[in-house]
């Protein structure tokens, strides 16, 4: 059950993974992914029936990919420029 829930996951949420990962360019891949969850965001309000859900929605999207460009970025900088994270003294 694990496995199936993980490769289904990827399958829709990895580009690396689903059907996007054939277009050479990622931040074209990145943006492609970007918009399917808005559109996304957009089906959930309107299923719902109002447009307050797509702002809580939205709202709570753009939080949650702001902590994962923060967690990224923070990764990316330990492995290419560790010293950034060690005291100015040592």
């Amino acid at each position: 059950m694990k496995n199936f829930v993980y490769k289904s996951w990827n399958g829709v949420m990895n580009s690396n993974h689903n059907p996007l990962r054939h277009i050479p360019d990622e931040n074209v891949r990145h943006w492609i992914m970007q918009i399917l969850a808005w559109m996304w965001c957009v089906m959930f309000s309107l299923w719902m029936g109002s447009m307050w859900v797509f702002g809580i929605s939205a709202v709570a999207h753009v939080f949650i990919l702001a902590a994962i460009v923060i967690t990224v970025t923070t990764f990316e900088t330990a492995k290419r420029k560790p010293k950034v994270f060690l005291k100015k003294g040592n």
